[in-house]
C-alpha cells in the first residue's frame, strides 16, 4: 500500500508560488571546485540518460528551454544549477540537473569524468536535501538504477523516486508499477517511501513535485 501523502493543500499552493516566475540558469559545474557556495538547500534530479530529467525540470518551472533537452542520451554532462527569480524569504534554493547515468553517446573518458563528479557530489554536499531519482514508468527500476540507489544509501543521501512518462502507459499499468516501485524501495534505507508519478508532456503530477520541494526547504 502506498504511504499517505503529507502534501497538504497549503503546501501545494506554496509549491505553485515557489515555482512561479522566470527561473534562472546559474552555472554548469564540471568539477567540485566550481560548485556555488552551499548557502541554501539543493534539490537534485538524477536518472538514466534520456529518462526525461530536463523535460521534467522545464515543465516544473513552465519554461521550455531552461534545461537543455535532447534525444541524444548523455547531453547533460555537468551539474547544472538553477534558482528562482526572486530569492527572498522561502525562495532560497537551487535545483540541480545531474548528468544522466547508463548509456551515453559520449567518449568513455568523458563518461568516467562526469560519473566521478556525480559520486563526489553526492558524498560531500551538505546542502543537498534530497535527490529525486527519475525512473521511466514504462520500465521500472533497472539494474543501472540500483547502482545509484546503492550509492545514495552508502552516502546517506535521502532520495525519492519520481516515475516519468506516466502518460505512455495505461492507468492500470501505472498503478502497478507505482506499487511495485514502492515495495522495492522498502528495503532501501535512504529512500523516502512515497513514489510520485508525472508526465511532463501532460503536466500531470507536477503540483506534487513542487509541493514536495516547498516542504523540503521549509525552516524547521
Amino acid at each position: 500500500m502506498a504511504p499517505e501523502t503529507t502534501l497538504t493543500p497549503d503546501l501545494i499552493a506554496e509549491g505553485e508560488r515557489l515555482f512561479a516566475g522566470a527561473w534562472v540558469f546559474v552555472r554548469g559545474v564540471p568539477g567540485l571546485e566550481y560548485l556555488p557556495p552551499g548557502d541554501r538547500p539543493e534539490i537534485a534530479f538524477a536518472g538514466r540518460s534520456n529518462v526525461g530529467k530536463s523535460s521534467l525540470l522545464n515543465a516544473l518551472v513552465d519554461q521550455r528551454t531552461l534545461a537543455r533537452t535532447s534525444n541524444t542520451p548523455g547531453r547533460t554532462q555537468e551539474l547544472n544549477y538553477f534558482r528562482p527569480p526572486d530569492q527572498g524569504p522561502g525562495r532560497l534554493l537551487y535545483l540541480v540537473d545531474m548528468p544522466g547515468y547508463g548509456f551515453a553517446k559520449a567518449p568513455k573518458q568523458k563518461v568516467k569524468e562526469w560519473t566521478g563528479l556525480v559520486k563526489a557530489y553526492l558524498r560531500g554536499r551538505v546542502s543537498l536535501k534530497r535527490v529525486f531519482l527519475l525512473i521511466d514508468a514504462r520500465h521500472g527500476i533497472k539494474a543501472v538504477d540500483r547502482e545509484i540507489i546503492a550509492l545514495l544509501n552508502e552516502s546517506a543521501v535521502s532520495f525519492q523516486v519520481i516515475l516519468t512518462k506516466g502518460d505512455k502507459i495505461s492507468v492500470g499499468e501505472l498503478a502497478k508499477v507505482t506499487a511495485a516501485t514502492a515495495l522495492a524501495l522498502q528495503a532501501e534505507p535512504a529512500a523516502y517511501p512515497e513514489v510520485l508519478t508525472t508526465s511532463a508532456e501532460r503536466s500531470t503530477g507536477l503540483d506534487l513535485v513542487r509541493a514536495t520541494v516547498a516542504m523540503l526547504i521549509k525552516p524547521l
